[in-house]
């Protein structure tokens, strides 16, 4: 069988021959790990059962940048006769990529000895493998195993440091994880469970079977996620014993796009800065609250709803802890002014808010205006359309950035239920939002799959945050903000609460394809760049015929964007 090709060239050709006896071939992928990385090799070179002359290592430098490959010249010097080779890609290509760059070095080395049942193993540079790692492994192999995964365990120390809701999370997870195995195992056919990991940190296949599966796949990240599956495919059970073992760090700042320690990182969010509006009763803002803060009310024909969201705003301004309210109304025919007005707002029209701009393009411009126009330190928005605007919606929003300095975004989440007639659906509601702007953000900025509901209307922000990002002028304007907000603070400086059951109103779908349009290209201008919106996008949709009903039809879409503030003072 020919061997798997190699994912690139990387000085591959450079290494010297193994030594007649490798039995086993151990791959380590770095980038810039000086500070890990010794660890991992002293545990390499200090395995027990098996002569260094029968075994060597393969160092991937993933585009490093720091000392990583001093560290390990430094281990390999005080361990004579320990078999060390690197190969350096001048630019990073990612983990998943750098692992498969060893692996093919590793089969091809294997094979030109005549062995097809040596062992390519692989761990992580911030992972200590056990000192019998390799010869369990080696013993495994000779019992039959094709495929090794070895039982991971967090640093102590550094998983010390996590909250307890991480590690408990991490707990639930390990149990469906290995409630999967057992029934993929009953397909598969037998094979030692005694957990569920099967990870880059510690995974392991005979040279053959490498052949077999056509090599590692090809991933930036997750590439042990893929192999699993290949191997499944191929019914080649996966060995996992808890006698092969591995700590590997607990760290939340990884290398990898995604992975552990992304895993952990986001767990520590949702544990750190997902809140519940009950937290933040209005006594305790009152007595935290130090500086003015704004409410928006975007508003576009919602007089049946506006009602009582006024009333609470108004309520809470006289007490103090809003100093400016606004409701913005874009021209609403059904009374909507009057019935803010009624109960006590400022209510100012969209298209008179910077008149020299023309009419507003939609509910982003119309927040943009807004904005200029008022003064506070935080700002805030909701939207009007909601039939149970509960009493803690505000507060809850605006309780994490009153209480806290450093949270400069927070975001609102909440159950929506979905209205069918006289059919409740308890998790119907946010069609956009589940179709399109979450799996939209799962592919290029997994760290924002973390928010509930990303398209969200209700948002509070600093205005020195918010005076820093564009404004997209139509629906985009939430998940454009959430990007920008993120790339410019990070992930930690934002935040959000759960504000319990909203009941929205439900467009028709055709209204929805529309939006979702402006929501795609306010974030795709933000991952492939503006010029995606001059290139790609039309500001149109055409809306094709409906099957025996409406005819097609080509709607305008807003695609603008308003620039910064902070470009527009002085």
């Amino acid at each position: 069988m020919s061997s798997p090709m190699l994912a690139a060239d990387a000085g591959v050709s450079a290494l010297a021959p193994p030594a007649p006896e490798v039995c086993a071939i151990v791959v380590v992928p770095a980038r810039n790990e000086e500070q890990r990385i010794s660890a991992c090799m002293q545990a390499l070179a200090g395995q027990r059962y098996l002569p260094m002359s029968e075994f060597e290592v393969i160092v991937v430098l993933d585009g490093c940048r720091d000392r990583t490959i001093d560290r390990v010249r430094e281990v390999a010097a005080n361990h004579p006769g320990f078999a060390v080779h690197t190969i350096e890609c001048a630019e990073p290509v990612g983990v998943g990529s750098a692992r498969r760059i060893g692996m093919d070095c590793a089969h091809q080395r294997l094979m030109s000895l005549g062995r097809p049942a040596g062992l390519i193993a692989s761990t992580d540079a911030d992972s200590v493998v056990a000192g019998d790692w390799l010869a369990v492994q080696l013993e495994l192999v000779h019992r039959g195993a094709r495929a090794i995964g070895g039982e991971i365990r967090l640093d102590s120390s550094e998983a010390g440091a996590l909250p307890a809701a991480v590690l408990a999370e991490r707990s639930r997870r390990a149990r469906e994880r290995m409630l999967a195995v057992t029934e993929t195992g009953a397909l598969v056919g037998p094979a030692l469970a005694d957990h569920h990991h099967f990870s880059g940190a510690s995974l392991a296949l005979t040279a053959q079977t490498y052949a077999e599966c056509g090599g590692l796949p090809a991933r930036a990240s997750l590439e042990d996620e893929a192999l699993e599956r290949e191997l499944n495919q191929l019914r080649i059970p996966i060995q996992r014993s808890s006698a092969v073992r591995v700590s590997t760090s607990a760290r939340t700042h990884g290398r990898a796009q995604r992975g552990l320690a992304r895993d952990l990182a986001l767990a520590t969010w949702r544990a750190r800065r997902s809140y519940a509006a009950a937290e933040f009763p209005l006594s305790r803002l009152l007595d935290a609250k130090h500086a003015t803060v704004a409410l928006v009310l975007p508003a576009r024909e919602v007089a049946t709803t506006i009602g009582p969201i006024a009333t609470r705003a108004a309520m809470l301004r006289d007490v103090g802890l809003l100093d400016e309210v606004v409701v913005v109304d874009a021209a609403s025919t059904d009374g909507t002014a009057a019935v803010a007005a009624a109960a006590g707002l400022v209510v100012l029209q969209e298209d008179e808010l910077s008149p020299e701009l023309g009419p507003a393009r939609g509910k982003g411009d119309a927040m943009w205006r807004a904005v200029r126009e008022l003064d506070s330190e935080i700002i805030a928005f909701a939207d009007t359309d909601s039939d149970d605007f509960g009493g803690s919606f505000l507060t809850g929003l605006l309780g994490p950035m009153i209480c806290d300095d450093d949270i400069a975004l927070v975001k609102g989440f909440f159950q929506r239920p979905f209205r069918a007639h006289d059919t409740l659906l308890a998790h119907g509601g946010g069609r956009v939002t589940e179709l399109l702007a979450r799996p939209l953000l799962n592919l290029h900025a997994p760290d924002l799959a973390v928010f509930d509901q990303p398209l969200a209307g209700e948002v509070a922000a600093r205005r020195a945050l918010l005076e820093q990002i564009p404004f997209a002028a139509g629906y985009g304007v939430e998940i454009a903000m959430l990007i920008d907000a993120w790339r410019l603070v990070g992930l930690d400086r934002l935040a959000q609460v759960d504000l319990g059951i909203r009941q929205n109103r439900h467009q028709p779908l055709r209204d929805l394809s529309a939006m979702a349009y402006e929501v795609l290209v306010a974030a795709e201008s933000r991952f492939s760049g503006p010029e995606f919106v001059a290139t790609q996008a039309s500001a149109s949709i055409t809306l094709p015929p409906l099957r025996g009903g409406a005819d097609g039809e080509t709607r305008r879409v807003t695609l603008e964007e308003r620039p910064a503030l902070g470009t527009r003072r002085g």
